[in-house]
């Protein structure tokens, strides 16, 4: 028999989720792979978001309606970072975080 599952489960998810997305952006060295770990870290913030709103109001859709908004703010950070790594990548020639020096004169 399984049992179901509980906010715990759901908090616990979002928390592993969050910390591999922290881990990722810290050691990653190419930019796309720092914009992917900041992906992770909204999604885990989706998912507490539908979780609480299951478990606090089940009649509600306030939660999935801030997840939704979530979403689209992290899909329009996506077009906003690429276009800018694609500028940066055609004038430095490399997708590497340390090899940038934008404010150097």
């Amino acid at each position: 028999m399984n049992a179901p599952l509980t906010l715990a489960h759901y908090m616990t998810l979002a928390g592993l989720l969050f910390l591999i997305g922290v881990f990722g952006a810290l050691t990653r060295r190419n930019i796309i792979g720092i914009l992917m770990s900041i992906e992770l870290m909204f999604n885990a913030a989706n998912i507490n978001l539908a979780a609480f709103d299951r478990f606090l109001h089940p009649q509600g859709v306030t939660g999935q309606a801030l997840a939704l908004f979530v979403m689209t703010v992290a899909a329009a950070e996506i077009v906003v970072g690429l276009a800018l790594l694609l500028a940066i990548y055609r004038g430095a020639d490399t997708v590497y975080a340390e090899d940038f020096n934008l404010l150097k004169g």
